[in-house]
């Protein structure tokens, strides 16, 4: 008998067992048929996880979340979690409780506290929130200084792993020195997979493809994130893209990153079921992009590449005469005008410090000067400060 969990199972969202409704011609309703979620080993952990992974950076029904439990039934059984995601933690916590599902999926929190005594402190957290006594991976969240790996969080790390407080260590990072952390991360016996930001404008990347070499090369599990490359601006960049297959923008990009062996898997932030129902079809799929389709991509790539924040504020920050932070207020407009999630872009913009939300007659021609990519920065910090300030 199989122990794959049924559609009945997955869905059993309320205390005693009662199912959630599911309403006819929806797009639940439409995946009759689980998926064959294809796996691969994910590094040094010699754990096999799915090629998609939940991410949990999305709103969900902490009574029982219906997009978890159908994206467990195709699969997906690796959910991505952080102390830092509002109350994402205590909702997956939620649905493991009810579903009963706990020893059959792989969970993932992170810190955004890096620093040994604080990364205590979340991780406890995260397990009292997760409603669990280990978690599968534990990540530093967010890293971009490299020197946070040092021996003191080694002892941590063991500290934690010894209490069985999580299995698995690593860090997520999505900056502008993305190839130095996976070299660092490469020479790190002890880290054990890096999340990190990779799309379709990377591919070409010399730097960036040597430092995935040394890291996959050394064992280090690599997990695919911001994956659809979306542009950090106000212009409709989407109509550029031209569907030459079966396969949308937001399939042939996770298609093309799964295609690299290096990558062990794509993460998605599946907001609603339209959503799922696409990545989980087009990471289910094991056929190949198309010469077309790659040739679409490519050119949407170069069509685009203006519109989008690589977040590297080395560059553009000293170019202004201000305490500003553009990739983060880039990636906070990004969610406001790309994603629309207002409340989201909020969120991020009001963690800065108040200097750096000091938008108003601030001269940003210099980042304009000094952005290698030709992203309009005085354009974009304009469009904040309508949209973001007060």
């Amino acid at each position: 008998m199989s122990n794959k969990p049924t559609r009945r199972d997955v869905l059993a969202g309320a205390a005693g067992g009662a199912l959630i409704s599911i309403a006819p011609g929806s797009a639940l309703a439409a995946l009759e048929e689980p998926a064959t979620m294809p796996k691969r080993v994910l590094g040094k952990t010699g754990k096999e996880i799915p090629v998609l992974v939940f991410g949990g950076a999305v709103d969900l029904d902490r009574r029982f979340d219906p997009k978890l439990a159908e994206a467990v039934r195709h699969g997906v059984t690796y959910i991505d979690t952080a102390d830092c995601y509002d109350d994402s933690e205590l909702c997956v916590g939620s649905f493991l409780a009810k579903s009963g599902l706990r020893d059959q999926l792989w969970i993932t929190s992170k810190s955004d506290l890096h620093d040994p005594a604080g990364f205590e402190t979340v991780v406890n957290r995260s397990l009292e929130r997760l409603g669990i006594e280990t978690i599968d991976l534990y990540y530093l969240h967010m890293l971009e200084d490299p020197n946070f790996l040092n021996d003191k969080l080694l002892a941590k790390v063991e500290k934690l792993k010894g209490e069985g407080k999580f299995k698995h260590f690593g860090f997520s990072t999505h900056g502008a020195n993305v190839p130095a952390l996976l070299r660092k991360a490469a020479e790190t016996p002890w880290v054990e997979s890096v999340m990190f930001r990779y799309n379709f404008r990377k591919y070409g990347d010399e730097a960036l493809n040597e430092a995935m070499d040394a890291a996959h090369g050394e064992g280090v599990g690599l997990i695919a994130m911001k994956t659809q490359g979306s542009e950090a601006s106000f212009k409709d960049g989407w109509t550029r893209w031209e569907q030459t297959g079966k396969w949308n923008k937001h399939q042939a990009v996770i298609k093309a990153v799964l295609e690299d062996d290096r990558i062990t898997a794509a993460i998605s932030a599946m907001k609603n079921m339209d959503q799922l129902t696409q990545n989980v079809a087009a990471a289910a799929d094991t056929s190949k992009l198309g010469a077309l389709d790659r040739r679409s991509l490519q050119r949407y790539a170069e069509a685009t590449r203006a519109y989008a924040c690589d977040g590297c504020d080395h560059l553009c920050n000293p170019a202004v005469d201000a305490p500003v932070q553009i990739g983060t207020t880039m990636r906070a407009l990004m969610y406001h005008d790309v994603y629309r999630e207002p409340a989201k872009a909020h969120r991020v913009f009001g963690k800065l410090p108040e200097g750096a939300k000091k938008l108003a007659r601030i001269d940003f021609s210099g980042a304009n000067a000094a952005c290698p990519h030709g992203v309009d920065v005085v354009a974009h910090m304009r469009r904040a400060a309508d949209v973001l300030v007060g």
